[in-house]
C-alpha cells in the first residue's frame, strides 16, 4: 500500500493546487474544487494508518479552499459591478457631449475675440490675479479678479491687451497666481473645451474635449 511519510502533502497534491498562470485562467472555481476533494479523498486513502492525517490538518486544508473559493467568487462579484458602473458612466458621460467643460490646463483659445477659461480656488483668497500669454511666453494681459471665495470660477477674456489693442484669434496660454494675506493659495488654472464624443476603454470612460483631448469624468471642474 503506497504511504503518505508524515503527512506531507505529496508534490502531485501540490503541482495540483498551484497550476500554471495558463491552466489557472481557464480552470473554473468548481473544477478547482472537485480535483482538490478528489485529491484529500486519495491522500486520506493511501495515508500511513500508524500516522494518519489528524483533523487540524484536514479542517485546514478545507479552510483554504474555502478562502480560495470565496475569493475568486468576490472577484467575479467585483468584475460585474465595475463593469455595470462603468456601462452607467457611460451613459452618463454620453449626457454631456455637446456641452462646455472647465478642466485643468492652461492652454486658452481665442476665437472671434472671444475666450473661455477658469480658476479652481482651494480656499478664499484676498488677490487673484491671471496673466495671459501669448505663444512665444510674453504676457499681453493681466486680470485682476480681486478677492474670491474658495471654489470654481468661469472667466472670460474679450482679447483685448494691456496696451488696448486686439489680439489676434489663436491659442493663448494663462498662468494664476493667489494669496491671503502673504501666504499662497492653491490656484489650479482651467482650460475650456467642448466634449465632442465619448469612449470606453479599460482605463475606464474618457471625454474627447476639443482643446484639452481625452479626460476623465473626475477632471471636469464645471459644466459650462
Amino acid at each position: 500500500m503506497t504511504t503518505i511519510a508524515n503527512n506531507v502533502a505529496s508534490p502531485a497534491l501540490l503541482a495540483a493546487m498551484n497550476p500554471s498562470a495558463a491552466s489557472a485562467a481557464s480552470t473554473s472555481a468548481s473544477a478547482t474544487q472537485d480535483r482538490f476533494m478528489k485529491l484529500l479523498v486519495t491522500q486520506m486513502k493511501n495515508q500511513d494508518p500508524l500516522n494518519p492525517l489528524d483533523n487540524a490538518q484536514v479542517t485546514s486544508q478545507l479552510a483554504q479552499l474555502s478562502t480560495v473559493s470565496g475569493i475568486d467568487k468576490m472577484n467575479t462579484t467585483l468584475e460585474s459591478m465595475i463593469a455595470s458602473q462603468q456601462s452607467g458612466s457611460a451613459v452618463q458621460a454620453a449626457g454631456m457631449i455637446g456641452h462646455g467643460v472647465l478642466a485643468p490646463g492652461k492652454q486658452m483659445a481665442l476665437a472671434s475675440g472671444n475666450a473661455v477659461f477658469g480658476v479652481d480656488l482651494a480656499a478664499p483668497a484676498e488677490k487673484v490675479k491671471v496673466t495671459v500669454r501669448d505663444i512665444n511666453g510674453v504676457a499681453v494681459h493681466t486680470i485682476d479678479l480681486g478677492a474670491k471665495d474658495a471654489g470654481t470660477l468661469a472667466l472670460a477674456w474679450d482679447g483685448v491687451k494691456d496696451d488696448g489693442s486686439k489680439a489676434a484669434d489663436g491659442a493663448y496660454t494663462f498662468d494664476v497666481a493667489a494669496s491671503a494675506g502673504t501666504a499662497a493659495v492653491s490656484a489650479t488654472a482651467l482650460a475650456f473645451g467642448q466634449v465632442s464624443s465619448v469612449s470606453t476603454s479599460a482605463a475606464g470612460v474618457k471625454l474627447n474635449v476639443t482643446n484639452l483631448g481625452a479626460i476623465g469624468m473626475t477632471d471636469v471642474r464645471q459644466i459650462l
